[in-house]
This record gives structure tokens, C-alpha cells and sequence, in this order.
């Protein structure tokens, strides 16, 4: 019977006034403080008349690699913010899925492009004269390159917590904070950790996008590291590109060290059943742990406050008058909400349905055909991404995740893969399809395969180690051997997970086809039929008609996948794969 194990190493050990272990944590303190006050003050900035030059010498590097880490952890809280939100609103409510969901499927196929064309001039007039437009403009699109992938985990992690917990739950009279806190996030924290780490992959991914703004006609150059690296391209700049990838890779290093390391150890409190067999250890856990000023912290602060909030706030507002004065009100509010739905939905309609006229009515017949097909062709080239990254993967990540202690040991190197953005090396590769002849039409794939392939990589390896020990148990007693004990065991647990990963994979390689199928280095460049060369090429254009038209088309395409292929395999996923305790 699944259950939530109550683990957890001794927090704090010793009980002296001063640790050693209190050095470096003071130290890392007055480094984040120095850190956020330096970016705060330089992202606050006014405007520069010479936004889109940016300086290649070596010594700018580290300055460019604290602006980019704060925007991706900036956007990582904003995206946590709204999983929580929204994937809990989704996974409770019928309703609320069946306008959510739907819609995270849109717009996490919209293009990165778009979202910087429709959002990068909105964010400067709300900051004007200040870099807080622009950079919330960047801080938006790599938000947009995390989030959906967060926000799926989270929404299966919830729908698949077994029976006897929620019936627990219920027995407990749980209210719906302290059911989000001490249930579902915990049930959920270990895929989240691990999608997490994909999640900032792809912010990698799409970081020069997001910092060397090229759209509508503007070239806005923030400092970090993604423009850096798209300037060093621009110019031919070997050394520069050979800089920004050790940088790059520095920085994921020390990442996984300092941060996604420490937490997948924590997280180990929350795994189901005996899965993970072999501990994740970290030495930053372990100073955190031993140290006193993070007891006192804890003690002082921390447990206080989320006391505070999950136990006596909800029993405060329920004894409140203001709950019962709610309750009265409910009627009234409902019914002006929904009055105001109406009559804000006719209004949206109108003006969309108005601006869809006259766009469609910018273009010619010629010119649609042409975004329709290219359309077809990219969604091609994106069904074929998702298949050979599965019949890659989905062996070796089963593999890796039936072998904990395996799975352990090889963990740094695939997040470390995952985390490298790989449009690093898409310069590289390019080369080689031009020495070697190879059509930028098939290389795409293989571009859009190197850049989404860890989704279905980590999906998977997650999906397996949640096996529970007693099955593995029945199938060993069994004798299942080979292909008959991954089909019986180990594919009806894995399924709900490959689904995720490949649906996630799946809007991975529609955002990359913007990259992988326009291809330049130097005097060489080389583009695809497809909708992602379109749509880069029209937003370097300034093209609105073609933006938008070729946007639609996308989202279009996307909703039928997602309604005929990937909405039907979660159901069944949900109906024919499910452990109840």
C-alpha cells in the first residue's frame, strides 16, 4: 500500500551558539544580498542610447553570468507561482481543466518569438526610459521556456496521489491549504525537482533569444550571458563562443552542486513507499543542516510562519465573520461574475474576431497556403522528434531508473546535459551538415531532437523509480525476465509519465523549430520548409500579419495533437494505469 514515508535526517545536531558549518552559510547570505542588490540596481536602470552593443571582453563574463542566473531564477519563482496555482486549480476542478489545460497546450507551443513580439513593447511603455521593461520583457520569456513542463508534473503528480492517502485526508478533516502543503506538494516534490531541472534546461536553451531581442525591427542587447553568445556567433568570434560554453557549463556545474543537488537530497522525505533505495547525498544539505544560524532561523522565523499559515490562519478566517459574510455573499458575487464573464467574453470576441478579419485579409490566399504547409511540415518534424527521442530513451531511462544506485550515479551527467543549453553546439552541428551535405530540412530533427529529448529522458527515469519494492518483489517470484517484465511491470507505471514527457517534449520541439530551422555561422546559412523559419522570419521582419497568422496556425495544429493524440493517451493513462492503495 502506497504511503508517504515520515523521513527525515536530524535537522539541526548539535546545539552550540556557534558551528562551523556557520561560515560558509553567512557567507553564501551576504553574497545572495550583494548579488540582489547589484542586479536590482543595474536591472533599474535607465535605458542606454548603445543597448544593442555589448562588450566580448572575457573579464565581462562573470558580471554576464550573475544577470542571466538571476533572470532564470527569477522566472523559475514565477513559474513555481503559477504551477502551484493553476496546475492545483486544474488538477480539483473538471471545469477549470478543461479551459487550463487546453490553454497551457496553446501556449506552450507559442513561440518564444511571439510572446517577446506581443509582450516586449507592452512591458517598455509600463517602464519607459527604464531596463525594468526590457528586463521583465526577458524575465517573461524565459518564464514562458520553463513553466508548462512544471506546471504537468505537478497536475499528474496530483491526479495520481493514490486513494487511501486522499481518503485520509478526508478522515483528518484536512482543509484545502493544509491538503495543498502536506499532501499534494510533498506527493508531488520529487517530479517537480526533477522537471525542474529540465525546466531550467530549456531556459538555457532559449536564453540568447531572451536577452538579444530581435524583433520588430528593434536589436535590444541585455548583459548576460545569451546575448553574449549571440553576438560572439554573429561575428565569427571563436574565442568569445568557446568563453560563454566553459561559463555555460561552469555555471550548470555549480548549480547542480549548490542548488538542484541539496534538494533532490531533501526531497528524499517525501518519496512513497521503499523507491529510491540509495540516498542522494549533498555536502551544502549537510552544512545547512548542522547549522546554527539556520536553526535559529527555522525556530525563529520559518516554523512560526508556515505554522501560522497553514494551521491557525484557515481556522481564523473560518470562525471569522468574514467566512459566514461570504457565504452570503456568494450568490450575489456569482451572479455579477457571471454577468461579467459575458459581457467581457462578447467583448473579447468581437475584437478578436475583428482582428482576425483583417489579417486574414492582409494576406493572400498564396501566402496562407504557404503557412499552412509549412505548418504540416514542421508538425512532421516534431512527430518525429517525440519518436526517436522515445525509442531512444524510453529503453536506457527504464534501465537507469530500475537500478536507483544507477540511477544516482548518472544523474549529475544527464543534468548536466539537460541544463547545457544545446543551441550552443547547434553552430557546430550546423558545420557538419554543411561539410557533409545533409538538408537542413532532415538536420532539424535532428537539432529539435538534441534540444527536447532530456523530457522524455527524465520523465521516464522518474516514471521508474516509482515502482513500488513489492511489485518488483511479484515479478521476480514470477521470473519475469526482459521484454515480458518491462511490458508487465514496468510500462503500466511508466506510461502516465512518458505521456507527460512527451507532450512537454512535443511543445519543446515546437518552440525549437523557431532555431533549428534557420541555421547560420559566418558566410553559411541554411533554412527549412516549415513554420519556424516563417515565423523567425517574419518577426525579424516586423511582419504583424505574418506573426500572428503563422501563431495561429501553430496553436491551431497544437490543439488537434493535443485533442486526438495527446488528451486521449493521458485518459488512458488515467483509466488503464493508475496504482490505488
Amino acid at each position: 500500500m502506497p504511503r508517504i514515508i515520515n523521513y527525515e535526517r536530524p535537522l539541526f545536531r548539535g546545539h552550540a551558539p556557534f558551528s562551523v558549518y556557520d561560515v560558509p552559510i553567512a557567507l553564501a547570505v551576504f553574497a545572495l544580498i550583494w548579488a540582489f542588490l547589484t542586479v536590482g540596481r543595474d536591472m533599474t536602470a535607465p535605458v542606454l542610447p548603445d543597448s544593442g552593443e555589448l562588450d566580448l571582453a572575457f573579464i565581462r563574463l562573470p558580471y554576464y553570468a550573475l544577470r542571466s542566473v538571476a533572470r532564470m531564477f527569477l522566472a523559475y519563482f514565477f513559474s513555481l507561482l503559477f504551477t502551484f496555482v493553476f496546475g492545483s486549480l486544474a488538477a480539483h476542478n473538471r471545469t477549470a481543466e478543461k479551459v487550463i489545460i487546453p490553454t497551457i497546450d496553446i501556449l506552450q507551443s507559442v513561440p518564444i518569438l511571439g510572446f517577446l513580439a506581443v509582450t516586449v513593447n507592452g512591458f517598455m511603455s509600463l517602464f519607459p526610459g527604464s531596463m525594468l521593461g526590457i528586463e521583465l520583457a526577458s524575465i517573461f520569456a524565459i518564464f514562458t521556456s520553463q513553466v508548462w513542463n512544471i506546471v504537468y508534473s505537478f497536475f499528474q503528480s496530483v491526479r495520481a496521489i493514490p486513494r487511501d492517502l486522499t481518503d485520509s485526508a478526508a478522515v483528518f478533516k484536512l482543509t484545502p491549504i493544509q491538503r495543498f502543503f502536506r499532501l499534494e506538494v510533498p506527493f508531488s516534490m520529487i517530479g517537480l525537482v526533477w522537471n525542474s531541472m529540465v525546466s531550467f534546461g530549456g531556459g538555457w536553451f532559449f536564453l540568447a533569444a531572451s536577452e538579444a531581442i530581435t524583433v520588430l525591427g528593434k536589436d535590444i542587447r541585455l548583459p548576460g550571458l545569451g546575448s553574449y553568445l549571440a553576438t560572439a556567433v554573429e561575428k565569427g568570434d571563436f574565442p568569445a563562443i568557446g568563453a560563454a560554453i566553459a561559463v555555460m557549463l561552469l555555471i550548470v556545474v555549480l548549480l547542480d552542486l549548490a542548488f538542484f543537488r541539496p534538494l533532490l537530497a531533501w526531497a528524499q522525505k517525501f518519496r512513497t513507499g521503499d523507491v529510491f533505495e540509495t540516498e542522494y547525498e549533498s555536502a551544502v544539505l549537510t552544512a545547512i543542516q548542522r547549522s546554527t544560524l539556520v536553526e535559529t532561523f527555522v525556530e525563529k522565523v520559518s516554523r512560526p510562519f508556515w505554522s501560522f499559515l497553514i494551521d491557525r490562519l484557515p481556522a481564523r478566517l473560518a470562525a471569522s465573520r468574514i467566512g459566514s459574510l461570504a457565504g452570503r455573499r456568494r450568490r450575489g458575487l456569482s451572479i455579477t461574475g457571471i454577468i461579467l464573464l459575458v459581457l467581457g467574453g462578447g467583448m473579447v470576441f468581437f475584437m478578436v474576431g475583428d482582428g482576425v478579419v483583417f489579417l486574414f485579409q492582409s494576406m493572400t490566399l498564396g501566402e496562407l497556403g504557404v503557412i499552412g504547409l509549412s505548418g504540416l511540415a514542421t508538425m512532421a518534424r516534431v512527430l518525429a522528434t517525440v519518436g526517436v527521442a522515445s525509442l531512444v530513451w524510453v529503453p536506457i531511462g527504464t534501465y537507469i531508473g530500475m537500478r536507483p544506485g544507477l540511477a544516482r550515479r548518472i544523474r549529475p551527467v544527464i543534468q548536466i546535459g539537460a541544463a547545457f543549453p544545446a543551441n550552443l553546439i547547434y553552430p557546430l552541428v550546423f558545420l557538419l551538415f554543411v561539410r557533409a551535405g545533409v538538408d537542413l530540412g532532415i538536420g532539424a530533427v535532428v537539432l529539435m531532437f538534441i534540444a527536447t529529448q532530456w523530457y522524455i529522458l527524465f520523465n521516464v527515469i522518474v516514471g521508474t523509480l516509482t515502482v513500488p519494492e513489492d511489485l518488483k518483489a511479484a515479478a521476480d517470484v514470477m521470473r519475469l525476465r526482459g521484454f515480458m517484465r518491462f511490458r508487465t511491470l514496468v510500462l503500466p507505471i511508466v506510461f502516465p509519465f512518458w505521456v507527460t514527457g512527451a507532450l512537454t517534449a512535443a511543445g519543446g520541439a515546437w518552440n525549437a523549430s523557431i532555431v533549428a530551422e534557420v541555421a547560420s555561422f559566418g558566410d553559411h546559412s541554411m533554412k527549412a520548409f516549415g513554420l519556424g523559419a516563417y515565423i523567425a522570419q517574419a518577426t525579424v521582419q516586423g511582419d504583424w500579419p505574418g506573426i500572428v497568422v503563422s501563431i495561429v496556425v501553430m496553436c491551431l495544429l497544437v490543439v488537434l495533437m493535443n485533442r486526438f493524440l495527446w488528451r486521449r493517451l493521458y485518459r488512458y493513462a488515467e483509466e488503464h494505469f493508475t496504482l490505488e492503495g
